[in-house]
């Protein structure tokens, strides 16, 4: 399960909340070229999002913030779990965006941080209480796997905050 951001610009953006189809398309192109316009956290993302929460950031900047489509809380009726939209799934769900509003609080939140300030306090036992992904937290050093992230989130959201990019971000 891994965490990915792909910049977009505001009229990719908006062709994409029409076609999800073709965003699907666009992501994985862009992943295959390996260029500057995608990026992520890899198996960190859920910590990484625990590491930044602790910080008090409030932008869900691993998640995305907006919806691209609405998907209801249901069960069928024996009970199960139909949240699931296979149409728009791209992995583990739909993906969701950043507007260029918020991929620029993003930049800017982020390019406030370090390292060292990112995992300062935290235990790792928090983690593995918390039942954060992956389940790697009763081996040593593990935080800064996670925060050696950031250094490349940084440069990501600026670079797409200086061109005035939002951002998709999807777990596959």
């Amino acid at each position: 399960m891994n965490g990915n951001w792909l910049r977009v610009t505001p009229a990719e953006l908006a062709r994409a909340k029409d076609d999800l189809g073709w965003a699907y398309d666009f992501a994985q192109a862009a992943m295959d070229a390996e260029g500057e316009r995608v990026d992520g956290t890899g198996k960190a993302w859920h910590a990484f999002d625990f590491l930044l929460e602790r910080q008090g950031v409030e932008l869900p900047i691993v998640y995305g913030a907006e919806a691209f489509v609405e998907i209801p809380d249901a069960e069928d009726e024996d009970g199960d779990d139909v949240t699931e939209d296979p149409e728009h799934d791209w992995g583990y769900g739909p993906p969701r965006y950043l507007t260029p509003e918020q991929v620029a609080e993003a930049a800017a939140t982020l390019g406030g941080l370090t390292e060292d300030a990112l995992s300062r306090g935290v235990d790792q036992a928090e983690l593995e209480r918390a039942d954060i992904y992956p389940q790697v937290w009763d081996r040593p050093d593990q935080l800064s796997w996670v925060t050696h992230h950031l250094p490349y989130a940084q440069r990501f959201f600026a670079a797409a905050a200086r061109e005035g990019d939002a951002g998709i971000c999807w777990l596959d």
